[in-house]
C-alpha cells in the first residue's frame, strides 16, 4: 500500500505525467531516489527542458549544502510546511523553473527532503547516459601523471560503444597502497596492491 501510494505521489511532478506513462530514462537507478529521479527526468524531458533542470539541480545542490537552508529544510524536528516554505523561498530566488518546484514540494509533502542529494545525483546518471557519457571512477595510490592518464583513457575507451564518451573522475587513496581500481558503467575491476595483499594472506592463511 505504502508503495503504491509513493509511486501515485512521484508522478505528481506533472500532470501529463500523471496521465500517461513516464517517458522512460536512458537507465534505470534503483531505490527510491532512482523513482523520483525517473519522474523528473520524464516531467523535463516531456517540457523540452533537460538541460535547463540539470543546471538547475546544480543550484538545488548548492542551496541543500547552505546552512542557512540545511539547518531548518534536513532538521526532522522542523515541521514540514516550515521547510517547505523555506526551500521554496530559496527557489523563487534561484529563479529555477516549476519543474524543480514540484520536485521539493513532492519531496516535503513525502518527507523525504533529506534525499534531495541522492535524487540529484540520480538524476546526473541520467543526463550523463542521455548524452551517451559512461560513469568511470578510477582510485590509485598516488595521482597519475598526465601521460599515465592518457594511456588510461586509450584503455578505457575499449569498452565503450559506438557514439559513447568516457566521462572519467580520478581519485587517490594512499590506503589501496598501490596499483588501482577501476569502476566504468557495471563494471569494477580492482588491482589494486591491498587487496592482492589481502588475498595472499587469506591463501596463506588457508594452507
Amino acid at each position: 500500500m505504502a508503495a503504491l501510494m509513493l509511486g501515485q505521489q512521484v508522478r505528481q511532478f506533472s500532470t501529463s505525467v500523471i496521465r500517461s506513462k513516464l517517458m522512460k530514462s536512458p537507465i534505470q537507478v534503483y531505490g527510491v531516489e532512482g523513482r523520483y529521479a525517473t519522474a523528473l527526468f520524464s516531467a523535463a524531458s516531456k517540457e523540452n527542458k533537460l538541460d535547463q533542470v540539470e543546471q538547475e539541480m546544480g543550484k538545488l545542490s548548492a542551496l541543500i549544502k547552505d546552512p542557512n537552508v540545511s539547518t531548518i529544510v534536513m532538521n526532522p524536528h522542523v515541521k514540514r510546511s516550515i521547510k517547505q516554505k523555506t526551500f521554496n523561498d530559496a527557489l523563487t530566488k534561484a529563479k529555477v523553473s516549476s519543474i524543480t518546484v514540484n520536485l521539493i514540494n513532492v519531496l516535503s509533502d513525502n518527507g523525504r527532503l533529506p534525499l534531495t542529494g541522492d535524487v540529484i545525483v540520480a538524476f546526473g546518471k541520467m543526463m550523463s547516459a542521455h548524452r551517451g557519457e559512461v560513469l568511470c571512477s578510477v582510485t590509485t595510490a598516488q595521482p597519475l601523471a598526465e601521460v599515465d592518464l592518457a594511456d588510461l583513457k586509450v584503455a578505457l575507451k575499449g569498452f565503450l560503444q559506438k557514439g559513447e564518451t568516457i566521462k572519467l573522475q580520478t581519485k587517490s587513496d594512499p590506503a589501496i597502497l598501490g596499483g588501482m581500481i577501476v569502476s566504468i558503467g557495471d563494471k569494477y575491476v580492482d588491482m589494486s596492491t591491498k587487496t592482492k595483499i589481502q588475498k595472499l594472506t587469506k591463501l596463506i592463511k588457508e594452507t
